[in-house]
């Protein structure tokens, strides 16, 4: 592509220079718009993508790289955001409310978390800023720990090193819904400029006593007395480590080992492509840990510690990492196996496996399925006790944190393959005895990375317009979620593919599941399994190739 700097460009640049209030991004732009004047191939380029509109605040609120512009995440792009939230939250009538502001240890997130808990105090609510960078499930915790009205999460979760983003929750404790995003949008665009929003100090920091509290709850998730497992942990270079370290310590789980290249916050993630536990060897060093030291449970945190992955030896004596449903399963099985509560509501997603829905009518016990994400999730419905998305996000606390809390389930997994372990078994052999009773459901991901979205928009469209008749050898019939949301849904017998765009990555992602009976031996019917869902996922890459 290329740019003519036109007068329009030019101006709009200006402008925005002029009203942001931080010294360091005015510089950056005003470097981008001398190297355009001057005719520098590229230049324009880079200016106009940066001018080319503001990120838009969806229901997992902002995510982008840090830049100057309208088009990044930097203090005036945060000061704005936020006057909008706090205008938001007046209409709402909260004015004057608690609201928490945390952060991670991205780049920008600790001036971003200042300038946003800044506003909110020129605006008169009473703000509460956790001390220091923390997991995000710890700033989950302390929205209704507090009886907030907000909170304010500055974070880009398991996105790459140039990103940060903004995450906000409602009183109930949750990610936002609509419409309140759409009403934060306009309340966001008719903010003025970032240079003229009010900003003042006086926030209050609070102590040590706010995650006590998260982890004297955390310390009770585990359903036995069994506390004898050793446990290789990795935090992939977020904040998690010392946390999870705590909470462990907390519950009485004193086998810990951390992989110490990753352990310590690093905002450029020097040892990993992608900073996200499902990418390929994202967990390298976390297996050579657990190999090293004779581990029984492996385990990974994402930078902001929402997310959860495990990994388990085989009985090869290798390791690897359960696949999102896998845990989400697993888990699942764990609580109704041991809650005490009457009439128990389990939940996941329509991209998740299905299996947890036939757990879940072998215990009696309620099964729901949400539009994906965790604010669909935790408003599932009344007695929710589990949730999970396959995307390795874990509900395990859902009456202390109504979002995905890496850290509370990393503690119930050690405590489960504790208890495993005291009785002679593993989580394999757990997995093995739900496949042979419910079926071999097996699952996977076709994701297509893009650069220009309105592939995405193309490649729905011509499914919608013309849908297979078959896939992977299997007829199936097609259902279309819109208005609701954006999803394809293709099913079959035993064979089942969701298609969707991404909400927080330029990808379009299809999940695929195959579910086989188990009608003589679990090594057959896995294999049988495996080799429908080739076929499956070979014909979902041609389609979207």
């Amino acid at each position: 592509m290329t740019t003519s700097l036109t007068p329009d460009l030019r101006d709009r640049a200006f402008r925005w220079i002029a009203d942001d209030p931080d010294d360091d991004s005015r510089v950056e732009l005003q470097n981008i718009l001398a190297r355009a004047m001057g005719g520098e191939t590229g230049a324009a380029d880079e200016l106009a993508d940066r001018m080319s509109g503001p990120l838009e605040f969806g229901t997992a609120g902002l995510r982008g790289p840090v830049r100057a512009g309208p088009q990044g995440m930097n203090v005036a792009v945060v000061t704005r955001t936020t006057a909008g939230v706090a205008a938001w939250l007046r209409a709402g009538g909260h004015a004057g409310g608690v609201v928490v502001v945390g952060r991670d240890a991205r780049h920008g997130s600790e001036a971003f978390a200042k300038a946003a808990a800044e506003v909110l105090t020129a605006d008169g609510f009473a703000v509460k800023v956790l001390p220091g960078p923390l997991p995000t499930p710890v700033l989950a915790f302390a929205v209704l720990e507090l009886g907030a009205v907000a909170g304010i999460q500055i974070t880009a979760s398991h996105n790459p090193p140039a990103d940060n983003g903004y995450k906000l929750y409602d009183a109930t404790g949750g990610q936002i819904v609509p419409p309140s995003d759409g009403q934060i949008e306009q309340a966001i665009e008719a903010a003025p400029p970032a240079i003229s929003v009010p900003r003042a100090p006086g926030a209050e920091v609070l102590g040590d006593e706010l995650l006590d509290a998260y982890l004297v709850k955390v310390a009770l998730l585990p359903r036995g007395p069994e506390r004898e497992v050793k446990v290789a942990a990795t935090a992939l270079h977020g904040v998690g480590a010392e946390t999870l370290r705590a909470a462990f310590a907390r519950a009485g789980f004193a086998d810990l080992h951390v992989v110490a290249e990753q352990a310590a916050p690093d905002p450029d993630f020097p040892t990993v492509a992608f900073p996200n536990p499902e990418e390929p060897g994202a967990t390298d060093l976390l297996l050579a840990l657990a190999s090293e030291v004779d581990a029984e449970l492996a385990i990974a945190l994402d930078p902001d510690a929402d997310r959860c992955a495990l990994g388990v030896r085989e009985r090869d004596g290798s390791w690897r990492m359960l696949r999102g449903d896998e845990t989400g399963v697993l888990l699942g099985w764990h609580v109704l196996s041991t809650v005490d509560d009457v009439d128990p509501l389990v939940a996941t997603t329509i991209v998740s496996s299905s299996m947890l829905g036939e757990v879940a009518k072998e215990f009696g016990a309620r099964y729901a399925e949400t539009l994906t994400g965790f604010k669909w999730l935790v408003r599932a419905g009344d007695g929710l006790v589990f949730a999970y998305e396959e995307a390795l996000g874990l509900c395990v606390n859902p009456g202390f944190v109504r979002d995905k809390d890496g850290i509370s389930a990393a503690v119930l997994a050690a405590g489960l393959t504790a208890s495993l372990r005291a009785a002679g078994r593993g989580p394999l052999d757990v997995l093995d005895e739900l496949a042979v009773r419910h079926g071999v459901h097996v699952t996977d991901q076709v994701s297509l990375r893009v650069t220009d979205l309105s592939v995405r928009e193309k490649l729905m469209a011509g499914l919608r317009a013309a849908p297979p008749a078959a896939l992977g050898g299997t007829d199936v019939t097609m259902e279309d979620l819109l208005p609701d949301a954006d999803v394809l849904r293709l099913t079959g017998e035993g064979v089942r593919v969701v298609i969707r765009p991404s909400g927080t990555e330029p990808k379009l992602k299809a999940y695929l599941q195959v579910k086989q009976a188990v009608t003589g031996d679990l090594a057959e019917a896995r294999a049988a399994a495996d080799a429908r869902l080739a076929a499956l996922r070979a014909d979902i890459e041609s389609r979207l190739a």
